[in-house]
């Protein structure tokens, strides 16, 4: 039987200083008019390539949300509609890169994406929109950027406590690219490889965040972790990320990082093949080793502490259970229940 692979058309520009070369990719897209999104967190970033770029900036858009919104990205579109804009450069996390895709889904603009964190999505043909409280998950290469500028230099502003969750949102997708059941050569280097980086570097880059060779490693990783996103199927704990997320309007990246080891812990004794090979890469339990990390935020680390009703579990349960994504190990919804009620507490 064959199988088909579909590789994303991207150019990536890499290295410290990189982000100084985004008026030249903008010059080479022809744009005229670009709609510059960005985080708050990316303001600084954002002023200074919005002064590079000069009246070619015709809109700037700081106010994009978790979970991709619907509603948000009207407000956008509003802004694209009015301004004519035909390109559109994002500055940020999953929330500014995903708000630039949607806005690229509905009007064809070329898409330039600048991480500031290591979501992963900038090199992914994914897009997670919520509307009513439902997240809905679609895929096309188009909605990929066409640019991705990693600056490690951009990163070193990202406090402890989002490096640490914004590295453990890429490890899941490294994790269940390894377990996924379109797994393949190339994506179990990549995620083997990412798994690696971050377990190496992200308790040096913690320990002193001003350690750009550690935070190049980590953006590396990061981009590993996102292409195997791009490439394989995802899995439970994805699944339960994007339920809770859109039922609860929880925060991505702390929510991945509360939900991973549980996850990992629950999915390994059924993928034996993943298990032995993280256990190769830690040297020890990759349950253990990830539940550390984990464990050394300080903010939320439960679904009690987000204010998430214990109550409200099994419907989430219920609703992964009848549509479940693939997964190592089958799930009902007696024993998801059980497992949102471990991470509840």
């Amino acid at each position: 039987m064959t199988t088909i692979r579909q590789l994303l058309a991207c150019r990536v520009l890499t290295g410290l200083g990189s982000r100084h070369d985004i008026p030249a990719e903008v010059e080479r897209l022809d744009s005229r008019r670009v709609l510059l999104v960005s985080t708050p967190s990316a303001g600084a970033t954002a002023d200074e390539l919005a002064q590079a770029l000069g009246g070619r900036v015709v809109a700037r858009f700081d106010r994009p949300a978790v979970h991709t919104p619907v509603a948000v990205t009207a407000q956008a579109m509003e802004q694209v509609r009015q301004t004519s804009a035909d390109a559109v450069v994002a500055i940020g996390g999953g929330s500014a890169i995903g708000l630039a895709k949607a806005v690229s889904a509905r009007s064809g603009m070329p898409q330039i994406a600048v991480p500031t964190t290591y979501a992963g999505s900038e090199v992914t043909g994914v897009l997670g929109e919520t509307e009513d409280g439902v997240k809905t998950t679609r895929r096309d290469p188009a909605l990929a950027p066409g640019t991705v500028v990693y600056d490690a230099e951009l990163t070193v502003s990202m406090p402890a406590g989002l490096t640490r969750i914004s590295g453990l949102n890429a490890l899941a997708h490294a994790v269940e690219a390894l377990w996924a059941p379109d797994a393949t050569a190339l994506t179990d280097a990549m995620a083997t490889e990412a798994f690696d980086l971050f377990l190496r570097h992200l308790p040096g880059v913690l320990a002193d965040p001003a350690d750009l060779a550690g935070r190049e490693r980590l953006q590396s990783a990061g981009w590993l972790a996102g292409l195997c996103l791009a490439q394989t199927r995802m899995g439970l704990h994805h699944q339960l990320a994007h339920a809770l997320g859109g039922t609860f309007d929880l925060p991505h990246a702390e929510l991945h990082a509360m939900l991973l080891p549980h996850v990992m812990a629950f999915n390994l004794p059924f993928a034996p093949a993943t298990a032995a090979r993280l256990v190769r890469v830690v040297g020890a339990d990759p349950v253990d080793a990830v539940a550390e990390i984990a464990g050394g935020y300080d903010g939320p680390t439960t679904l009690e502490a987000f204010g998430v009703p214990r109550d409200g579990l099994r419907e989430v349960a219920e609703r992964v259970a009848a549509a479940p994504y693939p997964n190592p190990r089958t799930v009902d919804t007696d024993e998801l229940t059980e497992l949102l009620d471990t991470v509840w507490r």
